[in-house]
């Protein structure tokens, strides 16, 4: 069985390995784990998935990074081991219920959630907006690649599972800085990011803040990627699709 982990950021594969990759580019962790960097976005994340199937060999995905709280008691850092998730057209898309099992098994020392998570087309930066989508989905969390990912596996009968780490709070409005220096790929371009604060040295504090909170996510994916062998160690034939 080879695993295929899908990761949107350099920032958060920077939790799976040091190696340095570009946007759809990928690399074996070992035998078993195969890891691209797809890009931010639904549609990213779909090719990589693909790509990962058809040309890396991957018979299971994982979906790898961080997400957007939408409720108030989800904290930097915890956990999201989502049963279900909702798309765009509030469908509802179920990880592998064993393979669930097995990783909540393995990672019995953390604490973590299972509600669902649901799909975004778009960052959602605003905690109006974040308090307005789990009002219309009763999710917890959200993020742009998860459900792509799982349209993929669901489409090819592979096994699926999201690893999730919350950076930003329900209660959090990102830094408008970020929005002014992102690219299409869902990056931050530095150069911008430093001019826009030139112009606006009042996003400091916010950006400070939101650099704390996804530290703490990424802490939390470094500490699981520990595990990751042992995750990926279980017998295809109990898994279901």
């Amino acid at each position: 069985m080879t695993t295929g982990i899908i990761v949107a950021l350099p920032e958060e594969i920077s939790t799976l390995t040091s190696a340095s990759l570009q946007q759809g580019e990928s690399i074996r962790l070992n035998n078993n784990i195969v890891l691209m960097l797809a890009g931010a976005g639904p549609e990213n994340a779909a090719h990589a998935a693909y790509q990962l199937i058809k040309h890396n060999g991957a018979n299971r995905l994982i979906s790898w990074g961080c997400a957007a709280a939408l409720v108030d008691y989800l904290t930097p850092g915890d956990l999201i081991l989502a049963e279900n998730l909702i798309d765009k057209n509030q469908q509802i898309l179920a990880c592998d219920s064993n393979w669930l099992s097995h990783t909540r098994e393995t990672l019995k020392h953390l604490s973590l959630f299972q509600e669902p998570l649901v799909e975004s087309q778009h960052i959602i930066g605003t905690a109006e907006g974040k308090q307005r989508l789990y009002i219309e989905t009763q999710a917890i969390a959200v993020d742009m690649e998860s459900a792509a990912i799982a349209r993929i596996a669901k489409q090819h009968h592979c096994p699926f599972l999201l690893v999730r780490s919350i950076a930003d709070t329900a209660n959090m409005n990102l830094p408008q800085a970020i929005y002014h220096a992102m690219n299409a790929e869902g990056r931050v371009d530095i150069s911008k990011l430093l001019l826009f604060i030139l112009k606006k040295p009042s996003e400091i504090p916010g950006l400070i803040h939101l650099g704390l909170c996804f530290s703490s996510a990424k802490k939390t994916l470094t500490a699981i990627a520990k595990h990751l062998d042992k995750i990926v160690d279980f017998e295809s034939k109990t898994l279901t699709t």
